[in-house]
């Protein structure tokens, strides 16, 4: 395990016409981010609804739906796992990037 995130969202925030009935219920793609550094509120990133390519390209305004904060790290980030639409991953050498642990941690 490389880390654990703790994660609060508004549900009120939540456009319904981005839930997706998949075949074993209802998903919200999100998209969480890390930061280098936390903000004045001590949070290390926010959870946003996915953005489709399209909306990407028009700059269409992030929906927001909470924060993020890194509870325990051991000091990696995996790799992304590549992904090229249909649902198929392709194997790849999941090796670990080591990043920078935060040194004021009590463990």
């Amino acid at each position: 395990m490389a880390g654990i995130i703790k994660a609060s969202i508004n549900l009120n925030a939540i456009d319904k016409s981005k839930i997706i009935e998949g075949k074993k219920g209802k998903y919200l793609p999100i998209t969480i981010t890390i930061n280098d550094e936390p903000d004045q509120f001590g949070n290390q990133g926010p959870v946003c609804i996915e953005q489709t390519k399209e909306e990407r390209e028009a700059k269409t305004a992030k929906t927001y739906l909470g924060n993020v904060k890194v509870l325990w790290t051991n000091g990696t980030f995996p790799d992304k796992v590549p992904y090229e639409g249909g649902g198929q991953q392709q194997p790849q050498n999941n090796k670990p990037q080591a990043v920078a642990a935060d040194p004021d941690l009590p463990f």
